[in-house]
């Protein structure tokens, strides 16, 4: 509401940032430090460029409005780097100057900032931050005259003729008054929920057409407008708000709230933000009802009004590393550790990148800046590249080609991921359901030098494992007693352990003997079991690494892996 976000970052964002990293400031050199500033400011620049020139949004607001804090950090943490501030409104003024100058919006931190600025004011109002674009509208005698883009809030550009096409902007009033007001025009939507949907990029919808030298009168229908402010109405704003609303601009009486302590705001702004509105919002409005008169109003963030915005959808977070998880089939995993950040009330640390080409194609290395969100509002997820550092220090990403669905039975170097994911299928409810059991217990027999092999752990006894850090008398005993158990898991769960390769429909009573003696022709005439699928069976069988397992559990005398002769004894 008030102007588009990008007028003013908010110092909210900035003393946020400030404060979280105090004592954290980058461990730069100081050409790094003005390099990686300087590419930061170009890419503000151009995002500025491109929103307020060309009406075209090139970065979610929430994410803009956290790289720009980022920029104030970076110049707080090196203050004897030179440069220009990154002005958002550099490239943006226009031909007509506004009557009246649009002001800036602080915006708060938090709750806590909010309850402090709401201590000692009363009479505030509360409203919908609306997700537009702000104007100033110009009446006289009734008649609508002349329509101002905001600009860089003193000068803009002149919307007059697009903006006589919109219906939500009356062309006459019912009353012969002249008449200055400022608002937001949104894209209409219908029952808009705003903690569900997000903003659905509505504001640089509304942008990009208003920047069109021709508005289309379907595009012109999709158009409302919110009256946020009169600055030469009555003093108080009830009664702005009656004026307004015998005008017809009857949205802002509607949306407005009296408040009366921070449990009211608080309210006002969980409702709004999950409840249907006809416009995205991205936050909470508080005005006083009474403020300075319009002539002493300047192009800044002014004492009588602030905003508190939703919780962020998406984070900024800063890439401090690149580990490579590689799963039980050789599928290797891409996760960016995180500079800890919170959202939504989670701490994330780490994210997935989800496959080794995305990460590829994306090229993340530390020092970028990345965009996270939750999916499901639990899971971090990984949504784009939003900053690359000016550094780019080399990654080596393992093979794809050196892993695969036979490799890395041992804990040889490069393969302790896959290998401690092939024990960890091995005693999940995939395989053996081994109860108590899981990647740390491995990780820890894996670290004593104790396990070499999948299945080194059939000949633990209590005495190898008091001599193991981290087991104590009652935890070793529940540990063998699980691991023993797996020696009464029938067969068919043993091959699963193993990792054979899936099948449906097929018997699989063994014995072993007689599965590894079977062709791909054969596997393929088993119902469900494809050209793929025989192939892949059939190689498993036949891998001299499986084989020597099969034979390992021959010894330990497992059912289903001894001949035929011997279990007939």
């Amino acid at each position: 509401m008030l102007t588009s976000a990008r007028l003013l970052v908010g110092l909210w964002l900035t003393l946020y940032f400030l404060n979280a990293n105090a004592n954290t400031c980058p461990d730069w050199s100081f050409s790094q430090a003005k390099a990686e500033i300087t590419q930061l400011r170009q890419q503000l620049n151009r995002w500025d460029d491109s929103y307020h020139r060309q009406g075209r949004s090139l970065v979610a607001d929430e994410l803009y409005d956290q790289s720009r804090a980022l920029f104030s950090q970076w110049r707080e943490c090196f203050p004897t780097i030179n440069g220009q501030s990154a002005n958002p409104l550099r490239t943006v003024g226009g031909p007509i100057a506004h009557p009246i100058p649009q002001t800036g919006l602080e915006k708060l931190a938090d709750g806590r900032a909010v309850e402090a600025w709401l201590k000692d004011r009363t009479d505030v109002w509360a409203q919908p931050k609306v997700d537009g674009v702000a104007v100033t509208l110009i009446y006289h005698q009734g008649q609508l005259e002349r329509v101002i883009s905001r600009g860089n809030g003193v000068r803009g550009q002149d919307w007059t003729a697009s903006a006589r096409k919109i219906g939500a902007i009356p062309a006459q009033l019912p009353q012969p008054v002249d008449l200055l007001l400022q608002g937001e025009l949104y894209w209409r939507l219908t029952d808009h929920i705003q903690a569900t949907a997000g903003s659905l990029s509505a504001r640089s919808s509304v942008a990009r057409l208003m920047a069109r030298k021709e508005l289309s009168a379907v595009d012109a229908g999709g158009i409302g407008l919110f009256v946020w402010d009169w600055p030469q109405g009555p003093a108080t704003l009830p009664e702005r708000l009656a004026g307004l609303k015998a005008l017809g601009f009857t949205q802002s009486a509607q949306y407005s709230q009296p408040i009366s302590h921070f449990a009211d705001a608080e309210r006002w702004r969980d409702h709004w933000y999950n409840s249907p509105l006809p416009f995205a919002s991205d936050g909470l409005v508080l005005r006083q009802s009474q403020r300075p008169p319009a002539q002493r109003w300047q192009v800044k963030a002014p004492y009588w009004i602030v905003a508190w915005k939703y919780p962020f959808a998406q984070a900024l977070a800063e890439v401090r590393g690149v580990q490579f998880n590689i799963g039980r089939t050789g599928r290797i995993t891409p996760v960016l550790e995180l500079k800890p950040l919170t959202l939504d009330d989670r701490q994330v640390k780490h994210v997935s990148v989800g496959s080794l080409q995305r990460w590829q194609t994306l090229d993340i290395r530390p020092g970028d800046q990345v965009a996270i969100s939750l999916a499901g509002l639990t899971i971090p997820r990984l949504d784009s590249v939003v900053l690359r550092g000016a550094k780019r220090p080399e990654v080596v990403a393992p093979r794809a080609k050196d892993f695969h669905q036979l490799s890395c039975w041992q804990p040889t170097p490069g393969c302790e991921s896959q290998f401690l994911a092939r024990l960890t299928w091995l005693s999940g409810k995939q395989g053996l359901a081994l109860p108590h059991i899981g990647p740390g217990t491995w990780e820890k027999l894996i670290s004593a030098g104790r396990i070499n092999n999948l299945l080194d752990w059939l000949t633990l006894d209590a005495q190898e494992l008091a001599n193991i850090d981290g087991f104590g008398e009652r935890s070793s005993a529940r540990l063998l007693s699980s691991l023993q158990s797996a020696r009464q898991r029938p067969f068919e769960s043993w091959l699963k352990a193993l990792g054979m390769p899936p099948t449906a429909d097929v018997d699989l009573t063994g014995p072993w003997q007689m599965l590894a003696a079977r062709s791909t022709a054969q596997w393929q005439t088993e119902t469900g079991i494809g050209p793929g699928r025989a192939a892949q069976l059939s190689a498993f069988f036949r891998d001299p690494q499986v084989l020597a397992l099969s034979e390992e559990l021959r010894a330990a005398g497992i059912d289903g892996f001894q001949s035929q002769d011997a279990r007939q004894l």
